[in-house]
């Protein structure tokens, strides 16, 4: 059964990706440029009489909103750096799995000992070449579900034969398939898309109020830390953006462990049944005969 997307609401499909980064850079541009226009008519239409009281009052009004801003910011940064370690610890475990499948397998009779091991090398190269480009869906791949299914086939074919070897391989099974949940799950984005325009207009308004607030008598030094300021902000949206998607953002979770698994044991299979040739292709599928 494939993994049900955590936030169906929150569908970034890859093809969105750069949709979503372009309007949130337009939006906090536009927030900056609106707020040094409101400030640059501010400034045009004061009468004259004490400025600092006004400009204190706007200070005081900006504050709240600033702390709400940055409480947001660091909360979803926490989340989403929290999923993202989540799925690369998962990534890891699958492959780790999938290699201790096989080398427990050397404990079971043949012939599940062969059809177990080659269902292990078959299982890998059948992730790296479907599951992996597809995860944003957060879908199993079938391609790859057929050597799970293989793995269960060979389990109650052993368990009649080989008690303790069953329990091992049950386990190392279990284990690979929690991993693999893992990976699919986290694979879908974390935050809710509520969540993420919330904290995209709240920035956006702390820009717009910082620029609106500027002093009539100011420096470039403020016009630098208030550029500096949005940059920040808007590189803070798009990491967390970026972050979300841990298998195919620009900080992406790359499938080598998976393949340094797929190659040691294919090694290992050559070696263990010289002159059989794997179940699979080259790309897991199975093999006609």
């Amino acid at each position: 059964m494939g993994e049900e997307t955590r936030y169906d609401d929150y569908d970034r499909l890859p093809g969105a990706s750069l949709m979503l980064t372009t309007i949130t850079i337009l939006i906090m541009a536009a927030a900056l440029a609106a707020g040094l226009l409101a400030n640059w008519l501010r400034r045009r239409r004061a009468a004259a009489g004490p400025e600092d009281e006004e400009e204190a009052s706007i200070s005081d009004l900006i504050s709240p909103l600033e702390t709400l801003a940055v409480l947001l910011v660091a909360f979803v940064i926490v989340v989403a750096a929290e999923s993202y370690g989540a799925a690369g610890a998962a990534v890891e475990a699958e492959a780790h799995r999938v290699d201790q499948l096989y080398e427990v397998a050397d404990y079971a009779p043949e012939p599940e000992r062969e059809r177990m091991q080659g269902a292990a090398v078959c299982y890998a190269q059948a992730i790296m070449t479907y599951e992996w480009p597809a995860m944003n869906t957060g879908e199993k791949a079938p391609e790859a579900s057929v050597w799970s299914s293989e793995f269960r086939s060979q389990f109650k074919a052993l368990a009649q034969k080989d008690a303790s070897a069953f329990e091992l391989l049950v386990e190392a099974d279990d284990e690979r398939s929690v991993a693999r949940q893992t990976r699919l799950s986290e694979a879908t984005p974390t935050i809710p898309t509520v969540v993420y325009w919330f904290m995209v207009i709240s920035l956006a308004a702390t820009i717009g109020g910082f620029a609106f607030g500027l002093p009539r008598r100011r420096g470039p030094s403020h016009f630098v830390l208030l550029f500096v300021l949005a940059g920040l902000f808007t590189g803070s949206l798009l990491l967390i953006e970026d972050i979300d998607k841990p298998f195919s953002g620009q900080i992406r979770i790359t499938s080598e462990a998976m393949e340094e698994t797929a190659d040691d044991i294919g090694e290992d299979f050559v070696a263990d049944h010289p002159g059989h040739p794997l179940p699979c292709d080259a790309n897991g599928l199975p093999s006609r005969t």
